[in-house]
């Protein structure tokens, strides 16, 4: 005798309004094209330094962000601690932005920073953020901007001249990179977590491993990206590779591997993390935990999965 399973009109019922709602607090999350693919929103404050001073600029982070983790380790590389001043400000998902540990600039948000740099502005408010103090004005908002200043605008008060993370002879070659890992692995893992459609995630899933793939051979004969030297390419990979096993596998879904899984990538992986300084620069207990917590339409539980170290 057959039997037959009706799925419960409660069950039906709150399946189609989680759904919606899903797709509601997506799109305020994570903007996407018509096909569901995730389109993060370009900087507006793209200005250069142009009066070098120690202790006029302020760097805004969060220990969260991949790519606000850039800019402190550049920072840290250049020993520029004691000449550009950092603000590290948290998520919150109840602000449903950033907001400061201590009052900066009057200001209690990012949000008010950003106002009170531009009142008209009415666009995303991220980090990080290169902060003059005397003009009360945002220099620049977008992570490659600003590694490529720090790298270079404040070398006469560095204490590691001979540190170029940008040399001019390799310049090409680091955009290569730069532009293919920014796509396929920097935006790649969050046009997986934030993919709004199945097909869009598996387009973004199978180029990021792609990537990963090719880098690891990559690496296979090499030491870093460009051979012996330690550049901005390597920086921004960096800052997505070392919060992948933790995060992205699980969080995102890019599930395929894990970093520790590619013989060549996690050495390189240990390799740079063991360099000096470079783990005052994040804090993956905090990022696991920020995570999870603050991206509630890929988390609603909040619960925090164990990972191994």
């Amino acid at each position: 005798m057959k039997q037959f399973f009706f799925k419960s009109p409660v069950i039906m019922t709150g399946k189609w309004v989680w759904y919606n709602f899903w797709r509601l607090m997506m799109s305020n999350l994570a903007p996407s094209d018509d096909t569901g693919n995730y389109q993060r929103p370009s900087s507006h404050f793209r200005h250069q330094v142009k009066e070098i001073e120690a202790n006029r600029y302020t760097l805004y982070g969060g220990i969260t962000c991949p790519w606000a983790h850039r800019t402190l380790m550049v920072r840290a590389l250049k020993d520029l601690e004691d000449v550009i001043e950092v603000n590290l400000l948290v998520p919150s998902v109840n602000e449903g932005g950033w907001i400061m540990q201590e009052v900066s600039e009057n200001c209690r948000t990012l949000k008010e920073l950003y106002q009170l740099a531009e009142p008209s502005y009415e666009g995303r408010c991220t980090v990080p953020v290169l902060w003059d103090k005397k003009t009360k004005k945002i220099i620049n908002n977008e992570s490659a901007d600003i590694i490529i200043i720090l790298n270079e605008k404040f070398n006469q008060f560095s204490n590691q001249k001979k540190i170029d993370l940008y040399p001019q002879n390799l310049q090409e070659q680091i955009d290569l990179w730069n532009k293919k890992i920014y796509h396929y692995i920097n935006n790649g893992v969050y046009r997986c977590g934030f993919a709004q459609t199945q097909s869009a995630y598996e387009k973004a899933c199978l180029g990021l491993f792609t990537t990963l793939d090719e880098i690891d051979l990559h690496l296979a004969d090499n030491r870093y990206l460009c051979g012996d030297d330690l550049t901005l390419g390597d920086v921004r990979l960096f800052t997505t590779l070392i919060r992948f096993d933790s995060v992205y596998f699980h969080l995102f879904k890019c599930s395929l591997k894990r970093i520790k899984d590619y013989t060549n990538l996690n050495r390189y992986l240990e390799d740079i993390n063991n360099l000096p300084k470079i783990k005052n620069t994040y804090d993956i207990k905090k990022i696991k935990e920020d995570y999870y917590h603050n991206l509630f339409p890929l988390n609603p539980s909040g619960i925090i999965p164990l990972t191994t170290s």
